[in-house]
């Protein structure tokens, strides 16, 4: 049997590996999407004051702290059972609707867009940001930083620091903003919804122009016919921070929807061997292991989840957007994982819609930003869409506020099964017995997670605490001469 490494995968959060195996006649027999980090938050949290968790969980990921800061709030405010007044709950949703259209920039133009705009069959070198900028120009390039940089400016504003944020806490918030700072924060909001846009030109322009790269969107070889899973306001609108979480079977066809406090009737993880990573899945179902179909308890959770998922857009631009993505690839729900990304520049243009209007908001500057818990704590969750899928927080404490118990499932976790079935979906279809396996067709596996926006650096955990490691020593001849476990 023949081995094909992908060691490491690129353009993603964290680390990881893909190796394919092939058989004697040159087929994919398999795939194995493995994962080496580890990731230690629920064991270290416990037996630390809940009200810390809020500044600690940001530690987890530099690339989304605010959601880990808002679920962990909102997990927080669940275990004091206090409600956070109307200012407060604005302020939140402002900070986190702007990181989110940040977020998004960040993986379409640097991570995920190198395979459209410059080409997956493109050298390597230029599969990257300069790559995208030598493409379609320094302007643009230009553009892309300034979003950067402005939601950058918004999110210290609103979050005590760029990175690691520290004002949303049990209760609320611990400032408010000014109407001077409201107005800066106000014409951010227009430039972010013009940029949102303008990148929406971009994708008509460079990728549905292309028909290659369409009948690659709209290829079986980047498809999964599974459950989809968001959070959705009282409308089934798309809601970043809040609401209840809905799941549409295959057909999109509603299966369930369930408060935060209800995950676990709903969610359960399954284990494999051979990664850190879990598996979630739907308990209603079950595991059925890595298959298509309504027998399967596989889901995703992804921006084209999210759009399944709901009945529609909060906004009106990300709405007409939102009916001509379904209108071109053929109807609701949207099975192509490669449509990710269009799902994901319309949830940067909902994004920015929804901050303008909160940035405008006559609340947003109001005083009575915090209610001091009273109650006597004792178990809470917290639910948000982080820009990779739903994140979920579940604290126990005892009745001094002490954690005794935390549990995390981030979106990454809840697409594990779902990208590994991706990608295997994807090897054998580009992998066949007598055509060359290239460096191109190699990226294209690569894209089939890509899509997804991975980041395994707070995605996975190991129940006994400490990382099995694997030491090899080398002479200076390259041959092993011991090797060292701790497992």
């Amino acid at each position: 049997m023949k081995q094909i490494k992908i060691d490491p995968i690129t353009r993603l959060e964290g680390h990881g590996k893909i190796d394919i195996f092939l058989n004697d006649d040159g087929e994919v027999a398999n795939t194995y999407f493995q994962i080496p980090e580890l990731r230690g938050f629920e064991q270290f949290c416990v037996g630390r004051p809940v009200e810390e968790m809020p500044r600690i969980t940001t530690r987890i990921c530099g690339v989304c702290p605010e959601a880990h800061h808002m679920a962990s709030a909102k997990a927080c405010d669940a275990v004091f059972h206090v409600q956070i007044p109307p200012t407060a709950k604005k302020l939140r949703e402002l900070l986190y609707n702007v990181f989110f259209a940040g977020d998004h920039t960040t993986h379409f133009y640097a991570l995920g867009g190198p395979d459209f705009v410059v080409g997956p069959d493109a050298p390597a070198a230029e599969r990257n940001i300069l790559g995208v900028v030598k493409k379609v120009g320094l302007e643009i390039g230009g553009k892309v930083i300034e979003m950067r940089k402005r939601t950058q400016a918004v999110i210290k504003t609103l979050g005590g620091k760029q990175t690691h944020q520290v004002t949303s806490m049990p209760g609320g918030v611990s400032r408010g903003i000014t109407e001077e700072e409201r107005k800066e924060i106000e014409e951010h909001c227009k430039w972010f919804v013009d940029f949102g846009k303008f990148t929406i030109k971009i994708f008509n322009d460079i990728v549905l122009a292309n028909q290659g790269y369409v009948d690659l969107i709209l290829s079986d070889t980047f498809s999964s016919k599974i459950y989809s899973m968001g959070l959705v306001d009282e409308k089934n609108r798309v809601n970043f921070y809040d609401g209840k979480v809905r799941v549409v079977d295959p057909d999109g066809k509603e299966f369930v929807k369930y408060s935060p406090n209800e995950y676990l009737e709903n969610v359960a993880e399954h284990v494999e061997p051979w990664t850190y990573l879990k598996f979630p899945f739907l308990k209603k179902v079950g595991w059925k292991g890595f298959m298509e179909g309504k027998d399967s308890g596989v889901y995703r959770a992804t921006p084209l989840s999210r759009l399944n998922a709901a009945d529609g857009m909060p906004t009106p631009a990300a709405q007409e957007e939102y009916d001509c993505m379904y209108k071109t690839l053929g109807g609701k729900p949207v099975h192509a994982t490669l449509a990710t990304h269009w799902a994901r520049i319309i949830e940067l243009l909902s994004a920015a819609e929804m901050a303008l209007d909160l940035s405008r908001d006559p609340e947003i500057t109001g005083t009575n930003i915090r209610t001091i818990p009273t109650e006597t704590p004792t178990e809470g969750v917290g639910i948000v869409e982080a820009p990779r899928g739903t994140l979920t927080h579940h604290y126990t404490t005892d009745e001094r506020g002490i954690l005794t118990k935390v549990n995390l499932i981030v979106g990454t976790t809840n697409n594990y099964a779902p990208i590994s079935m991706s990608i295997n979906k994807a090897a054998r279809g580009l992998i066949k017995k007598g055509v060359e396996v290239t460096e191109g067709t190699l990226n294209k596996i690569e894209m089939a997670f890509r899509a997804y926006d991975p980041c395994f650096g707070c995605a996975t955990h190991y129940m006994p605490g400490k990382m099995p490691m694997e030491v090899r020593i080398f002479d200076s001849s390259g041959n092993i001469i011991d090797i060292v476990q701790r497992g």
